[in-house]
């Protein structure tokens, strides 16, 4: 009882003081103590010469009964932000903070400085573009936290979803004024999981949803993404074979022994995947022309495995992409692991009694729900009219640009414009197919995190996507 009194008397004394804020955009002023009770002033480490965008931080209950609460880390735009559309992002594993990879590796503001716990600026931030919101998701990944053992409540690609969904729903309570925003979902990895399946539930759910509880959904973009288990695995071995890193003998048992389409592989397969994913040990399979981090990679708090076989009736993509400089990963577990950045955050405000990980192989463990292919679902979403980009770096040899070029033959959709190239100013930044639905991008020299290996491009691909524009056909 003491706790809510105080709780009630700390948002009163805040709501009476922002009552007359000018900036409040017209909410009402227990709206604005509420959110001002994420609002992050500043950050240990911070560049002295940071931008005066706005950014929170916190926790959203998704399910009371479970104790579950999703951590999130938003950012306005720099400029605009009323005008800006909203972009949630979501990395993959699936077990992977999407804040201590997507935010402070790839494309948020503020990128994890080299050999400091520190912050530093990112040119090629996305919130030039966009309001970005990035999501630790499910329960247990990151920050966010559950009561409920894995055992009893298994994490999975359907309760994944499903809980995403309720987070946004109760964010957007918490922040009416970004609610008519257009809103868009991204990500890379296995968010080709997370991305279609969550886009499937607000597209089923918009149609019988208050207009409260409407979300002004407008499409997917998806990087380097797991998508169908056949083709990725195919997609795999040739893609090693013609980036000269596997041998003709390994590459001809792979196609004499594995049916890539079965749940459970042959020993004489999995003998050959496990040749493959002896490489992870000597180059980095995630850039495959960048060096590997010779500090070594942090302890995530588990083992982690480099099995790409089918394990439960799914793939294990739990080897860890790396950020270049390739050591970055190590940087970020040093910094969200500062008692006093996560009193800033506002996160682990339960005291968890591990130490925050960039991943957790638990979650992948127990993870007991994971589609073969998500096609299927792609393509609903192209029927339902969303506007779907899908990209690839092309030095990536663990989701390569010919898994997703298999893939995305199977959804059989008519080509509009064939491979073409597109520009970065005066180079080619890659290449692109704009299907009936569908627009395909390719982004030269990038490996399995584009915003990290090439962030000017990523910049420009993510701006040209909100405006649903063609990248540029001639030098610029």
């Amino acid at each position: 009882m003491k706790v809510q009194t105080l709780s009630c008397l700390l948002l009163c004394t805040l709501a009476l003081a922002l009552a007359a804020r000018p900036d409040a955009g017209g909410l009402d002023a227990a709206t604005v103590a509420v959110q001002e009770l994420d609002r992050v002033m500043s950050l240990p480490g911070q560049p002295s010469y940071s931008s005066a965008f706005k950014q929170y931080s916190g926790y959203v209950t998704t399910d009371e009964y479970l104790g579950k609460a999703l951590f999130y880390w938003f950012f306005e735009a720099t400029d605009k932000p009323d005008e800006k559309p909203l972009v949630l992002w979501l990395n993959g594993g699936p077990g992977c903070s999407s804040v201590g990879f997507g935010q402070a590796q790839e494309l948020g503001p503020y990128l994890v400085k080299k050999d400091l716990p520190e912050l530093e600026l990112n040119p090629y931030a996305w919130n030039q573009a966009a309001n970005l919101l990035f999501l630790d998701s499910p329960a247990g990944v990151g920050f966010s936290y559950t009561n409920t053992s894995f055992e009893k409540d298994p994490p999975g690609d359907n309760s994944t979803a499903h809980g995403s969904y309720t987070f946004l729903v109760r964010w957007f309570q918490r922040f009416p004024q970004h609610k008519a925003k257009e809103f868009y979902i991204a990500g890379e990895s296995y968010a080709g999981h997370y991305i279609p399946q969550l886009a499937n539930v607000i597209v089923e759910e918009n149609k019988k949803a208050s207009k409260e509880n409407y979300i002004n959904f407008k499409g997917i973009l998806i990087g380097n993404a797991y998508m169908d288990g056949d083709t990725d695995l195919l997609g795999i071995v040739d893609s090693a074979w013609h980036h000269a890193i596997i041998s003709d003998k390994l590459y001809s048992t792979f196609y004499k022994s594995c049916n890539f389409s079965l749940v459970d592989l042959s020993p004489e397969c999995n003998a050959a995947l496990s040749q493959f994913t002896a490489l992870y040990e000597i180059i980095d399979i995630y850039s495959l022309y960048t060096d590997r981090c010779e500090l070594g990679y942090p302890d995530f708090n588990t083992s982690f495995s480099a099995q790409i076989g089918r394990t439960g009736g799914r793939l294990d993509f739990l080897k860890i992409p790396m950020g270049y400089d390739p050591c970055t990963q190590t940087y970020a577990t040093e910094y969200f692991n500062r008692k006093d950045v996560q009193k800033a955050l506002h996160a682990n405000t339960t005291g968890v009694p591990h130490p925050y990980s960039l991943c957790r192989n638990s979650i992948s463990n127990a993870w007991t729900d994971s589609d073969l292919t998500v096609v299927p679902v792609v393509k609903k979403l192209v029927d339902a009219g969303l506007r779907i980009w899908i990209f690839s770096g092309d030095t990536d040899a663990r989701i390569p640009t010919t898994s997703t070029r298999y893939t995305l033959k199977k959804l059989g959709l008519p080509i509009k414009e064939d491979w073409s190239p597109w520009y970065h100013h005066k180079q080619v930044g890659g290449w692109t197919v704009v299907y009936d639905g569908l627009t395909f991008v390719t982004v030269r020299g990038a490996g399995h995190m584009v915003p990290s290996t090439q962030p000017e491009q990523a910049l420009q691909l993510f701006k040209h996507f909100l405006a649903n524009q063609n990248l540029p056909s001639k030098p610029f």
